[in-house]
């Protein structure tokens, strides 16, 4: 009997930035649906559905195991929590306040402080001078005001990314895969329930049928955006990685426009792409640690 050759060409993965840019388009995307249901069930409810949807499927699809965590461990996956509920339940407030766009263009100031932390050189300085001067833009447009709580709110969600992404590096290391992860979108969702579970349940108590729309924005805004991340990063530098995920302003802008019809005047169009390229200049010209 012939043995099967083995000289067939393994299958081929895609591209890493392929994945990561997928995975951007996803969140925003995603993003941007459940902000056509805010009139249904508000921004902390559609934030309450989303994260319970999605903690639900993280842990039937990881079933993280805890067992042997120190309490260290423990404190870590409560902060990565905290972070993750606080994040996305004030960048719901904010975009039911302001266009996505701008506020996915504010938010994106928490990863830039993380990455500017430290800074030593005139060109890091001038990178945080320039997404400064963006924000400022998006304040000082005349063709478009601006909610100022809508801003405040967007702020917000930037210093949990920050803390979030502060507290996940910490964390990584310390636990199998994707486990911590798992278990803080659980703390999250505890977080964050409470705060809009009555307007959840009464909006799925009239149209169960939001039960199916919200788990396709928990896949596309969790689980499958954090299982392409999670698979690019074992080939791409996280300086790459970042510099992708800059892009999210204007595939949040894109987004808005499309699923929310949602457009931005010039100035705010400048503002989003000067906050954009200075957060991948800060990342593609840091040092490596």
């Amino acid at each position: 009997m012939t043995e099967p050759t083995s000289g067939a060409a393994p299958a081929r993965r895609p591209p890493a930035t392929l994945l990561v840019v997928a995975a951007v388009f996803s969140v925003q995307f995603g993003n941007a649906l459940a902000g056509a249901y805010f009139e249904r069930l508000g921004p902390l409810g559609a934030a309450a559905l989303r994260l319970a949807l999605g903690a639900a499927i993280l842990a039937l699809a990881v079933r993280p195991r805890v067992r042997g965590w120190t309490l260290r461990t423990w404190i870590g996956a409560l902060v990565l929590g905290a972070g993750l509920g606080g994040m996305n339940a004030l960048i719901y407030l904010a975009i039911d306040e302001i266009p996505i766009g701008i506020a996915v263009t504010v938010e994106l100031l928490g990863p830039l402080a993380v990455a500017a932390a430290g800074i030593r050189r005139p060109l890091d300085v001038a990178w945080v001078l320039l997404a400064v001067g963006g924000v400022a833009l998006l304040g000082f447009d005349p063709g478009k005001a601006l909610s100022l709580p809508g801003l405040l709110l967007a702020a917000g969600a930037a210093a949990f990314w920050a803390m979030y992404i502060v507290a996940s590096s910490r964390l990584g290391p310390r636990v199998r895969g994707v486990d911590g992860l798992a278990v803080a979108m659980i703390v999250a969702a505890l977080v964050v329930v409470p705060f809009g579970a009555g307007h959840a349940v009464a909006a799925v108590g009239a149209d169960p049928w939001l039960l199916v729309v919200f788990a396709g924005v928990a896949l596309l805004t969790s689980a499958l955006p954090y299982a392409l991340e999670f698979t690019a990063l074992k080939t791409m530098s996280s300086r790459v990685f970042g510099v992708l995920s800059s892009l999210g302003p204007a595939v949040a802008a894109l987004a808005g426009l499309i699923v929310l019809q949602q457009s931005l005047s010039t100035a705010q169009v400048v503002a989003l792409a000067l906050v954009t390229a200075a957060s991948a200049g800060v990342i593609a010209t840091s040092r490596r640690v």
